[in-house]
């Protein structure tokens, strides 16, 4: 499945195209219940759409997001959506690289399943104004018309390609289209509402502090909706930029405080959690005074049968000593060997 980029005939913005992209998939595959093949690299649950592939060189794997020619587009999709509720929270890991050549970088994509009226050619960069998704760009082209930074700059969208925290990759001295493996992290903390995003060069621990991070209540924007999650991207039509990603991970569940840096906001939790903990501590310290407890009776009853035994051996010994009867006499028998006849006459 092929899918061009026609949007970029009216819009003006480079960046729109690789989002228009994602949306358009997105609503297709809603829509019309379009399925591909499975990537038998990555998980099973993700397909490829568009120009992406798999490539398999000098021992490694990687999927191509595009191909090195204009208007090229792909699609990393999970094929399965996740449920979304107030304290969910979900962590995403992947490794990717850019080519040197220019283009538009790769974006996250986060969309609800209801949102089938998010893409209409007809709006401004043809995206609807008031759809859902989450976007975390990591851009690799100037567009004055959203106000980007520089052509090397990470940015958190919702809703618009406007972003609404945007950080200067510069400052922590990498090139997001170096050509070399980048690490990235983005996670969400459904109790302290705080989406973050990391990023690293390949082989380098997790960074303790994100680069860009934003409070946001995404229960507020999605509900109690599905949500499908992809990585795409897309060259303009004068780009031949390749964008490669080499692993992804995705994961739903409660993030360590270890892996996010703002605390939780103490008033998102509830009592539950409290009781939790405290039915968890009252477990713990009843298991605590059973196994102490045992472990006295055990010592106790070790000690009484040893004392048991001693007293019961004296008082053995003392009734053997007082038993009644005559002392026996020891005498020295002399035995008397007497000599065969045959000795005698010899």
């Amino acid at each position: 499945m092929r899918i061009q980029q026609r949007e970029r005939a009216f819009v003006p913005s480079k960046r729109s195209g690789m989002l228009a992209f994602s949306l358009f998939v997105f609503s297709s595959l809603i829509l019309l219940v379009q399925t591909s093949s499975s990537s038998h690299i990555f998980d099973p649950d993700i397909n490829l759409f568009g120009d992406a592939h798999a490539i398999v060189s000098d021992g490694t794997t990687r999927v191509a997001l595009t191909r090195p020619s204009p208007s090229s587009s792909g699609l990393l999709l999970r094929r399965k959506s996740f449920p979304f509720s107030h304290h969910t929270s979900f962590s995403t890991h992947f490794s990717f690289s850019v080519s040197p050549a220019a283009g538009d970088g790769l974006i996250l994509v986060l969309v609800p399943g209801d949102f089938s009226g998010a893409f209409r050619g007809n709006d401004s960069f043809g995206v609807s104004l008031d759809s859902k998704y989450v976007a975390v760009e990591f851009d690799t082209s100037k567009d004055d018309n959203v106000g980007d930074v520089n052509a090397n700059h990470v940015g958190i969208d919702v809703g618009s390609l406007v972003s609404v925290a945007v950080a200067n990759v510069s400052s922590v001295n990498l090139v997001l289209n170096s050509g070399e493996k980048l690490n990235a992290w983005v996670d969400y903390e459904g109790r302290s509402k705080v989406l973050e995003v990391r990023l690293s060069k390949w082989g380098e621990p997790r960074s303790s502090l994100p680069i860009v991070s934003h409070s946001i209540d995404l229960f507020e924007i999605w509900g109690r909706n599905t949500v499908f999650v992809g990585i795409s991207s897309s060259n303009g039509a004068n780009s031949v930029q390749v964008v490669s990603v080499y692993s992804w991970k995705f994961s739903l569940g409660k993030i360590s405080s270890s892996l996010h840096s703002l605390p939780a906001d103490p008033r998102n939790f509830s009592d539950h959690g409290v009781n939790d903990e405290k039915n968890k501590f009252c477990t713990l310290t009843v298991l605590a005074r059973v196994i102490f407890g045992t472990g006295c009776v055990a010592l106790v009853t070790f000690m009484v049968l040893f004392m048991w035994v001693i007293f019961f051996q004296r008082r053995e010994e003392e009734s053997l000593v007082k038993i009644p009867g005559h002392p026996v006499r020891y005498e020295r028998i002399d035995v008397a060997v007497e000599k065969n006849a045959g000795d005698d006459e010899s």
